[in-house]
């Protein structure tokens, strides 16, 4: 059996990738500003956009959603799964009735595969009825909220140039009273670098949710120099006063699900990580843009990363092109000092996009100061998560 993720996110098993992920990522996307009803000040992905030819790869059309249902399942054995990720841009700008559609199509098609499907939206469109669909058809809703309202309103605001906390957090408490799976990605800006314990207590009492923090990126080929940019010094300070909250909440009993340590603690029961900035290599993921081109990673839709396009290749195809097997090259470098590091095990690298042109993680002084600072309690809560399910 094998694994693949589409966003879809694609996940399919079979022996030729035994041990591999792959995740398409369907970006209905929703490019840049021209698909995104917000206007965040720090959005990687119009940054990229503004570095291809094109732009503007517009919606999925309803033909193209049938060809990437039909080539997922077609490179699914029995037995797989098929896990569709929907990001954008804005994906829900889509409207209800296209996932609708697309669910109704999968519906159609279906073999002996279970297919899960998550989306990541900045929650401004949702409401009772979209709560409703994705209660129903057990979607994982991942909803962008930036720690505080300080914060998330100095850098996600809508088209009029207006704070979107309370419109986010509203949207976020509609969904817990519908029972719909949910969890929260928060951006670590400059900013927001500062107040580790405020912005963690703060997204946790808007309820019980997984918690997962990503430092905000520069503009392609930059480092610092921006508003929001978040300096490694910063970066790790946040993370030792995050983890302080966090370890603070176990011991009382409440374990908070935050990402970023439960993969280390996965690591540390000798459990693969969740992400594959912790896997030490680049996984094999498919981001699917809106005209049906295909890309090995999210932070990669450029065109000299595009692998082919759904009207003219198969699934297999796209993974095993020449283009592909170069990005994976790349990605299992690893930057030279990781090798004499001590954190090595735990860290792996981090991810690729935060390399700088050197080669270096430019967060690595700032993973350094986390393992430093943490490790003896992150190991002593590895032991202790697994006396308790026992």
């Amino acid at each position: 059996m094998r694994k693949i993720v589409f966003s879809g996110i694609l996940v399919l098993r079979n022996a030729k990738y035994e041990g591999s992920l792959y995740e398409t990522q369907y970006i209905s996307r929703q490019a840049g500003v021209q698909l995104c009803n917000l206007r965040c000040r720090y959005c990687f992905y119009d940054d990229v956009s503004n570095s291809r030819a094109c732009k503007n790869m517009g919606l999925l059309s309803h033909e193209m959603a049938k060809e990437l249902i039909e080539k997922a399942f077609a490179a699914t054995g029995d037995g797989g799964s098929v896990h569709f990720l929907f990001q954008g841009g804005e994906p829900t700008l889509a409207g209800l009735d296209f996932f609708r559609f697309f669910l109704e199509t999968e519906r159609s098609m279906q073999r002996k595969i279970s297919v899960f499907h998550s989306i990541q939206t900045n929650g401004i469109c949702l409401d009772e009825e979209w709560a409703s669909f994705f209660k129903t058809n057990s979607f994982l809703v991942g909803v962008s909220l930036d720690g505080t309202r300080e914060n998330h309103d100095l850098y996600r605001m809508d088209a009029a140039g207006q704070g979107t906390w309370d419109k986010v957090t509203s949207t976020i408490a509609l969904l817990d009273a519908y029972g719909v799976e949910t969890n929260l990605l928060c951006v670590v800006t400059g900013q927001l670098a500062r107040k580790p314990q405020r912005a963690f207590k703060s997204l946790c009492e808007l309820g019980r949710h997984d918690l997962q923090f990503i430092p905000c990126l520069d503009p392609l080929d930059t480092i610092g120099g921006q508003a929001y940019s978040l300096m490694p010094e910063h970066y790790g300070r946040f993370l030792c006063g995050v983890f302080d909250a966090w370890y603070d909440q176990l011991q009382r009993g409440n374990y908070v699900s935050v990402r970023n340590f439960e993969d280390y603690l996965r690591i540390l029961l000798g459990m693969p990580p969740t992400s594959c900035a912790s896997s030490g290599s680049c996984g094999h993921y498919l981001t699917v843009e809106g005209d049906g081109s295909l890309y090995p990673c999210d932070f990669y839709v450029l065109d000299e990363w595009k692998l082919g396009d759904l009207s003219h290749c198969t699934v297999e195809d796209a993974l095993d092109s020449p283009v592909s097997r170069m990005f994976l090259e790349q990605g299992r470098k690893r930057p030279a000092e990781c090798a004499a590091c001590a954190y090595q095990p735990l860290c792996r690298g981090g991810c690729k996009r935060d390399w700088d042109a050197a080669g270096n993680n430019r967060f690595c002084t700032a993973y350094r100061q986390f393992f430093a600072y943490a490790l003896p309690r992150l190991q002593t809560a590895a032991r202790f998560l697994a006396q308790q399910n026992r």
